[in-house]
């Protein structure tokens, strides 16, 4: 495999990996986020979806600093 294939399959995993937080983040606060097109939800909708994931990063963060990982 070379190393252009490499990276590109590093970032699909990285997208995807946040494409499923985007949506457990939006599912757990209430918002009705599906795959795809999104333009039907509400600018504050869509920024609270942001804002939770990440003050949940911050804080997986914070707690790993405090594990001394």
């Amino acid at each position: 495999m070379t190393n252009s294939n490499s990276n590109s399959k590093t970032k699909k995993e990285a997208q995807d990996a946040l494409d499923r937080f985007k949506m457990e983040v939006a599912s757990e606060i209430g918002v009705n986020l599906k795959e795809g097109y999104n333009g039907d939800l509400t600018s504050a909708e869509a920024g609270s979806v942001g804002g939770n994931m990440v003050k949940k990063m911050i804080k997986r963060q914070e707690e790993q600093m405090s594990q001394g990982k």
